[in-house]
């Protein structure tokens, strides 16, 4: 039985692959020629090279937190324990991927597909990207990590924007218990389930205030490509959970540039599907 943790063993498996895909096994990657993986589309990659960007390496990151086994019981409030386990295992990607982005000499990582699964009794997040650089060189502090497409990136970029890295936000909150009364009562009716309701609403203003928080910390004005998940537990339907993600972004040095729109006019002519007879009327 292995005694690594498993976001080590997950680690281990994505960065084994993406070492056979590009180049022979155990070989050194190293100079500017060397061989690039990447999860990019050709498209996305033709995009970052006309910015002065470039692929340089298929990264990842995991992270595994345990939730106590009691936390999913009957009670009131907040269940601090899976809050606590969500946000650990999602800070713990970051920071990993983030490291194997600094080790390949890249600036950030782009188009990072984010996979969160909550259990019982652990909450698995694992992230999975291209990292990026500039084509010209150089290497700021702090790789930044985005789940923006290679062609998002660009647009931000042209526009005279930055981006900060990944702002998230979590909370999981009991519906309380309703008495027999009322479940007997509510039963027959159409009528609100007040205390779900409440629940969900007490989740989110719980979310929602982490999230920002995050955002700010990493110094953003907004956050771009947000995503968010809600609702009931599938192994604890009294517990509601609420959790949301996306890129921090801030104006950079230059400011905002207006983007002019441009017109993308289609070669392919569309089908005809009715006879020119037709047109000379009854």
């Amino acid at each position: 039985m292995s005694t690594q943790p498993e976001w080590s063993v997950l680690r281990q498996k994505v960065r084994e692959a993406a070492r056979k895909a590009s180049g022979p096994a155990g070989g050194v990657r190293s100079g500017k020629n060397r061989p690039v993986t990447s999860d990019l589309s050709l498209d996305e990659a033709l995009v970052l090279h006309s910015i002065g960007w470039e692929p340089v390496e298929l990264v990842c990151g995991a992270g595994v937190f345990s939730i106590p086994s009691f936390s999913w019981q009957w009670a009131s409030g907040e269940i601090g324990g899976a809050s606590y386990a969500w946000h650990s295992a999602f800070d713990a990607a970051v920071e990993r991927i983030g490291t194997e982005c600094g080790r390949v000499d890249a600036q950030g990582v782009v188009g990072v597909r984010v996979d969160v699964s909550i259990h019982r009794h652990a909450v698995h997040v694992v992230l999975v990207g291209t990292a990026v650089a500039p084509s010209a060189g150089g290497r700021p502090g702090r790789p930044f990590v985005s789940d923006l497409s290679g062609r998002d990136f660009a647009l931000l970029q042209n526009a005279g924007w930055e981006t900060c890295g990944l702002a998230h936000g979590a909370a999981f909150v009991y519906a309380p218990r309703r008495t027999a009364g009322d479940t007997l009562s509510q039963s027959m009716q159409n009528v609100e389930l007040t205390a779900f309701t409440n629940a969900l609403y007490a989740a989110r203003e719980s979310a929602m205030e982490r999230f920002q928080t995050s955002a700010l910390r990493m110094g953003a004005t907004g956050v771009v490509a947000v995503r968010m998940n809600e609702g009931p537990m599938n192994f604890a339907h009294h517990a509601i959970g609420f959790t949301i993600y996306g890129t921090a972004v801030r104006p950079g040095p230059s400011g905002h540039r207006r983007q002019e729109p441009m017109v993308a006019v289609s070669l392919n002519d569309p089908v005809n599907l009715f006879k020119t007879a037709s047109l000379r009327g009854a």
